[in-house]
Formats: C-alpha cells, structure tokens, sequence
C-alpha cells in the first residue's frame, strides 16, 4: 500500500511553530516517521545492495557512499520515492515552511548515503541552486535516518551550527528519524568522524526540497556550490576550503555539475 501522510507524523497539528522554534536555526525532528515495516524492509533493501558510488567529496569527508536512486533499492525504496513525491508530502511540508515547495524527482545530491569505518563530514552549508535547474531555490533538506539500534558511542550525530550566533546543536541519527531543516548559507551542518562497529554504516536517505524562483533578482546571489567550514584540518584545509567553492563554479562552467551527472 502507498504510504499515507497519516502514516507519519506529518499529520499532527503545530509543526510549523515546531519548525520555527527550532535550534540552532528552522528545523524540525519527527521520530517514528515510517511505518515500521517500510523503515525494516527499505533497511533489508539497503543491506541487500553494495553497489553504491564513493562521494565526490575526498577532501572534507572520507569513506561516503551514495546512490540517488532509492527506487533501484525494492519496492520499498520506490514506495519511499512515491510518497515523497506524493502532492500530499508536498503540502504538508509547503504548509510547515510557509510557502510552496516540492522535492526534486531527480534526488540530485541525495538519495541513500552511507559512512563507512572512520567516515566523517565537515561542515558546510549546502548548494541552495539546483545545479541543472537555476531557478529552482533549495529552501529544505530532509534526512531520514536508518541507524538500527544506534548507541551513542558510535558517534555520527548530526552536528548544526549557525556561525552568525556562534549557536549550536546536535541531532542523533536514530533508525526511522526524520530531520527537516533549513537550507542558507548560514545553516552550517555535518557529522564527526564514525565508530559504527565494523561492517556497519551509518545509514540516510536524503531528499531536497525545492522553492520557484519568481525572478532574476532572487537568484542572483545563490550558488550551485557547496561552502566548507571544516573545524579541524588545520591552515591548509582552511585554505583549500575558501577557494574550493570558486574552482568547483570554473569547472561546472566548462564541464557541468558532477553531482548532476549522478542522476
């Protein structure tokens, strides 16, 4: 059976005021977002499928894994694919955000991603232009994480940081949790170096969700290249970080997006 929105948690009432409590910035975290037996089977799917693309990211993450299309995983993967998709996942997320959205079909930049042994991620604030379609404004990312019986020593939590007010948070990755957050420039994000227990992975499906731009003007300023803010790696990362974004731009202009290619 399709999944329902009131399946999920997504039907309760408040969460656009949930939403806008959220710390460090807008965010909103919704255990228990899949029925159960969709969470179980689409992890069953997971396990049962290797053949997964390493990262472009070698310099400020390490050991990630990354398929955009969840619906080759099963059937319960292109369930997951189908809802949200649905018209019914997009209003109710338009109506938490205040404005109309919908998530890209082409999961570009999503879909499953995986940390293997030592995996880590620096943290970073997002490409808020789609790479292919640039009048497409990325205003959420959701991540659903699939971490069975996770413990905290296995470190991975989803590390949140506003640098305009220095504050900060940190999500755990729990199985069937769903994250909502907002996507700018300042929505800084990543995750600390794993210690899954070996031949485990620290497992997502991550989706983007997506406003029209209405003008020119409003998309002047935003850019298809994801910002790094490592916090360790020292003077020489830091560098590579601050020109990394400009060299990505030259190459997307004479070769086009990498991670559009993924589609």
């Amino acid at each position: 059976m399709p999944i329902s929105i009131t399946d999920t948690p997504l039907h309760q009432t408040g969460l656009r005021d949930r939403y806008l409590d959220g710390q460090p910035f807008p965010l909103l975290v919704l255990d228990d977002f899949l029925p159960l037996d969709v969470a179980n089977g689409v992890l069953s799917e997971i396990k049962a499928n290797q053949d997964f693309q390493k990262s472009n990211d070698y310099i400020f993450a390490k050991n990630k894994f990354e398929s955009p299309r969840i619906e080759n995983l099963g059937p319960f993967g292109a369930q997951i694919r189908d809802f949200l998709l649905s018209p019914d996942f997009a209003s109710a997320i338009s109506d938490m955000f205040g404005h109309t959205l919908f998530v890209d079909p082409e999961f570009i930049g999503g879909g499953l991603h995986r940390g293997g042994e030592g995996s880590f991620l620096d943290m970073h604030a997002d490409f808020n232009l789609h790479p292919a379609h640039r009048r497409w404004i990325r205003e959420l990312n959701l991540l659903l994480y699939l971490n069975k019986d996770w413990q905290p020593e296995y470190g991975g939590c989803l590390e949140l940081l506003d640098p305009r007010t220095g504050q900060s948070a940190s999500v755990e990755p729990r199985f069937n949790r769903m994250v909502l957050m907002l996507t700018k420039d300042y929505t800084l994000h990543g995750y600390k170096p794993l210690h899954f227990p070996k031949g485990t992975f620290r497992t997502s499906i991550a989706a983007y969700a997506y406003s029209e731009a209405r003008s020119d003007e409003e998309v002047a300023s935003l850019k298809t290249t994801t910002t790094w803010v490592p916090d360790d790696g020292g003077a020489v990362k830091a560098m590579v970080a601050k020109v990394t974004p400009q060299l990505v731009t030259l190459k997307q202009r004479l070769l086009g997006s990498a991670t559009a290619r993924k589609k």
